[in-house]
């Protein structure tokens, strides 16, 4: 008897889009968008009630002019991404470093959060 696989609540994006195109049309509002359902899709991965959806965002929103209000919430989200990793089985490979790095040339963060969540989204099992 096999047992089926459930489905992550972690949606596979392309980076792409995520990182360069939706940000452009819609003038940088959906970078918030992306913001709020990648934590509630955390979240709901890692079955925490106490995960913070919204207040990540609401930092961004409001605290991201003061630079360290972003830098916080970035590292954390980097942080949180490794977590939600590990509550998938995985084995963690975000670094929120490197994140808060990769975000300094381009925004290329993005980028790279997105790439570590699509692994939750879709991991390879054996």
């Amino acid at each position: 008897m096999t047992t089926a696989l459930v489905p992550s609540p972690v949606q596979r994006r392309n980076p792409v889009l995520v990182w360069l195109v939706f940000p452009i049309i819609t003038f940088g509002i959906y970078f918030f968008v992306w913001y709020y359902k990648i934590h509630k899709e955390m979240a709901e991965q890692r079955r925490d009630p106490e995960a913070p959806v919204t207040g990540p965002l609401l930092v961004m929103l409001f605290l991201s002019w003061t630079g360290i209000g972003f830098i916080v919430s970035y590292w954390r989200t980097g942080n949180r991404i490794r977590a939600t990793q590990e509550s998938a089985g995985l084995e963690p490979s975000c670094s929120a470093a490197i994140g808060f790095l990769l975000n300094l040339v381009l925004g290329l963060g993005i980028l790279y959060y997105q790439l570590e969540l699509n692994k939750v989204a879709a991991p390879e099992r054996d």
